[in-house]
């Protein structure tokens, strides 16, 4: 009898001992979010060109423009491929060129510059807060952050502030927040790309000025920016 019961003790432990070790040995898994979005700081550098220019008005440097800001992510569909995205960043561009921009008084005169005018310095910049409205197509999944991606939409952007500075014959002018240009722009853009790198480009709908004029004839210029977006999550 005590032989039979110290079997049954044994077989007893030696299961008991093999059931932890079958637990322990099973892997540990993970549930990965499948409810992912694609939430994104950006930001990006452009190389800016003035459309719709006055006849003989150039754009004598290269002028650059540089953007910053975080976009939510809204995916309407199952796959989370398709998604709405809205934020808000800042943005400053900055347009080197001919246009002779001189006070009087309380209003400004427009002129062009002749091409052999000795002047050093000419450009004028603004500083912007964006609201951009996006749709959003990409192959992203929620097991890898590298995917190709077309995102485009229409941003409206509010100018907080702008310079004009002008150096001719060791005169410098400048214009802090000119009345003359449009506060409120607006314009459509793309951004495509794979994983980081991304090409940009954004096209102004609206004039970036609302009441400059040169010999009566209205300057209705406006921005094509061309450059880069980097996305980071």
């Amino acid at each position: 009898m005590r032989q039979l019961l110290l079997l049954f003790t044994l077989f007893s432990f030696v299961s008991i001992q093999a059931q932890e070790e079958e637990v322990l040995e099973k892997p540990t898994i993970i549930v990965a979010d499948s409810l992912y979005r694609e939430d994104q700081f950006y930001f990006g550098f452009t190389y800016n060109t003035l459309q719709n220019r006055p006849a003989s008005l150039d754009q004598t440097k290269f002028s650059t423009g540089f953007s910053a800001g975080f976009l939510r992510d809204m995916p309407v569909n199952k796959t989370r491929t398709i998604a709405l995205a809205t934020g808000v960043g800042f943005t400053y561009n900055n347009y080197l060129q001919n246009l002779n921009i001189t006070p009087t008084g309380q209003s400004n005169t427009y002129s062009l510059f002749a091409s052999d005018a000795d002047y050093s310095k000419n450009r004028f910049s603004q500083l912007s807060i964006d609201v951009p409205l996006e749709f959003r197509w990409r192959t992203s999944t929620y097991q890898s952050y590298k995917f190709w991606r077309i995102y485009g939409g229409v941003k409206f952007s509010y100018v907080l502030y702008d310079h004009y500075v002008s150096t001719v014959d060791n005169v410098t002018t400048k214009i802090n927040n000119n009345t003359d240009f449009n506060k409120f722009q607006y314009g459509i853009y793309l951004a495509t790309g794979y994983n980081t790198f991304n090409i940009y480009a954004y096209y102004g709908l609206n004039s970036l000025f609302k009441s400059a004029a040169i010999s009566n004839e209205k300057i209705k210029m406006n921005a094509l920016n061309l450059g880069l977006v980097f996305y980071i999550l």
